[in-house]
């Protein structure tokens, strides 16, 4: 979108000069600092002998006693043998919750990625569990092949993108961890089991989302699908005459999703739609730039709630402001140069209406926020710990910058996204433990149970699975 932090700070400062804003309101919201207390940009210093780390957000701190990189089978089977405390497996660190953090043995399974073998009869490839996706996008494509989904973020290793049931959008597509047909993994005993539907129909259902509980996986075999191309349009409207619609707009695209502006009374909707037509000349996104033109909105305008919708809606563009086409890896994600904080739940989809527009109305209450929120769809699957094995599902996530205050998401929000059978992302935040849990998931205690089983001593966990699996914790 053409708008620029530049031009919102010099229009908004104009609007509120023009409005002889002087007073105690204006006076006091800009002297407001957004910040949040205690927050810290760098990672943690680390004391001698140990290694630092933290997550993407940087909310996930740890120094843990060591940081492994095994390059082979043999030497993840003894890094984790030989560990003399917990092991977590890390990907990207994409996740906002606390899944790897430990202060023992950090794995990092960059050594175990790339593509170990492609099946030009079937079109399935097996990849290391390290491979970022976009790595795998790319290397499908070199066969002329490609995901039938991706995420709107594709730095995640497939490992940590399958544990945390990472997904894409669309009402006929169900999230990626749908495409595994077999996985190979380190228990914890050092033991390698190769498993598939038909070698242990259980083992499989429960380790395509297994939040690195059951063990290390080491690769996966994924199936895929000829290469397409995708027309990207996205149109900029009234949320109010786009809500009347959502239905229909969802089942009229291949791939649908839209965003709301907190405090302007738009959304941008983003569809995706198939097509012969040739790739369109690509141009540099200015997403990040338009975060920041939002973000000085909000600096500048956010004393008077009414001031700042009236500038955002005459500034904004209207209507279709983007149609590109190209190949579906280059157009389903994107990059997110601004680091940010994220909560999202995935309510059953017949409440996806209802609930997004008492999301948008309690965003709009707040006058101290201004990153977007997100809504898109996602069909059904048969992983014990998916999310959507109960049903086609609406996702509604919101975001906080990274350096300011998300305390509300568990008070404003995450009380509506339950009262309405939502289910937290697995990588991002919320409060639930154990009674929630298995209240919610079917399976949710056999998991536990192959969990114990597989790992009697409790050899990947850390804090927050803990607090999931409802068992006591001794770091």
């Amino acid at each position: 979108m053409k708008i620029t932090r530049r031009s919102m700070l010099i229009g908004a400062a104009g609007v509120g000069a023009a409005a002889g804003a002087v007073g105690a309101v204006k006076l006091n919201w800009d002297g407001k600092s957004f910040v949040r207390e205690g927050y810290v940009e760098s990672a943690p210093v680390a004391p001698p002998g140990e290694a630092s780390w933290m997550n993407w957000a940087g909310i996930e701190r740890a120094t843990p006693k060591q940081i492994a990189f095994p390059e082979s089978l043999d030497a993840l089977a003894e890094t984790i043998r030989s560990a003399p405390g917990r092991v977590r497996p890390v990907g990207s660190g994409h996740s906002f919750t606390g899944l790897a953090t430990t202060e023992d043995t950090l794995l990092m399974l960059n050594g175990l990625s790339g593509l170990i073998a492609y099946d030009a009869a079937t079109g399935e490839a097996q990849f290391g569990a390290g491979t970022p996706l976009y790595q795998v996008s790319e290397e499908l494509a070199a066969h002329g092949r490609a995901f039938d989904n991706q995420p709107d973020i594709d730095s995640q290793t497939l490992a940590g993108a399958f544990a945390t049931a990472t997904h894409g959008t669309g009402n006929d597509l169900p999230a990626l961890h749908d495409n595994v047909t077999g996985f190979q993994m380190v228990t914890a005993d050092g033991s390698l089991k190769d498993v598939t539907r038909a070698s242990d129909p259980d083992l499989f259902e429960a380790g395509k989302v297994a939040l690195g509980a059951l063990g290390v996986m080491t690769s996966f075999t994924l199936r895929s699908v000829p290469a397409y191309r995708l027309k990207r349009t996205v149109t900029v409207e009234d949320s109010k005459t786009f809500l009347a619609g959502l239905e229909q707009a969802a089942a009229a695209h291949r791939n649908f999703e839209f965003y709301y502006f907190p405090h302007t009374g738009l959304v941008a909707s983003i569809v995706h739609d198939l097509t012969d037509a040739s790739p369109t000349e690509e141009t540099a996104t200015d997403d990040d730039e338009f975060l920041q033109g939002l973000k000085a909105l909000r600096d500048q305008l956010g004393w008077a709630p009414w001031l700042r919708r009236s500038f955002a809606r005459s500034e904004f563009p209207r209507g279709v402001i983007e149609e590109r086409v190209n190949e579906s890896r280059v157009l389903l994600s994107t990059v997110r140069p601004t680091r940010f904080i994220e909560m999202e739940y995935h309510l059953p989809r017949q409440r996806g209406p209802e609930m997004v527009e008492r999301v948008m109305r309690k965003l709009d209450q707040r006058g101290d926020l201004y990153f977007p929120m997100e809504y898109r769809h996602i069909a059904p699957d048969t992983a014990w710990l998916s999310p959507f094995n109960a049903g086609p599902r609406a996702s509604i996530a919101i975001h906080a910058a990274a350096d300011e205050r998300y305390d509300y998401f568990f008070t404003d929000f995450e009380p509506m996204y339950r009262e309405a059978g939502g289910r937290p992302h697995w990588g991002k935040l919320h409060s639930l433990g154990r009674a929630d849990l298995t209240e919610l998931y079917p399976e949710y205690e056999r998991f536990l149970a192959m969990r114990e089983e597989l790992d009697p001593k409790g050899k990947f966990l850390n804090a927050h699975l803990a607090k999931l699996f409802g068992v006591d914790f001794d770091a």
